[in-house]
């Protein structure tokens, strides 16, 4: 009986955790993150593009200083406005499928894909 008891308890307290886990929160946008020590804005165009494509952005140039990101996982689509100088990066959400985006709030895995890109990119940025 006890053990029915204990297995009843894990199961509320795991779905209570996954629950809790997959909600929104705020918009991550990352503003005029600054950048040193690089000589050229096409390096750092470079470096955003490796960045991204080692984490399965695909990165396209729509002119200098912007770029556009878009990340496709499963049914979920990502797409970020990068706007960038010699001297700053900036990553803002632009659109999104299936994240639950109401105008404020997205699905909270958005969040962490946007961390990652900036960890990524500056470690693209210190490698030149």
């Amino acid at each position: 009986m006890e053990f029915n008891l204990f297995g009843k308890i894990s199961i509320v307290m795991v779905s209570l955790a996954l629950l809790v886990g997959c909600g929104s929160k705020p918009v991550k946008n990352i503003d005029n993150s600054t950048i040193s020590g690089v000589s050229s804005i096409s390096s750092v165009e470079n470096a955003i593009i490796r960045a991204g494509a080692g984490l399965g952005w695909i990165i396209k140039k729509k002119n200098s200083g912007h770029m556009v990101g878009k990340l496709a996982l499963r049914k979920h689509v990502a797409i970020v406005d990068i706007t960038y100088t010699k001297n700053s990066y900036s990553i803002k959400y632009k659109d999104s499928t299936n994240l639950n985006y109401d105008g404020t709030n997205i699905h909270s895995n958005y969040n962490g894909w946007i961390q990652n890109l900036q960890n990524a990119i500056n470690v693209q940025l210190n490698l030149q």
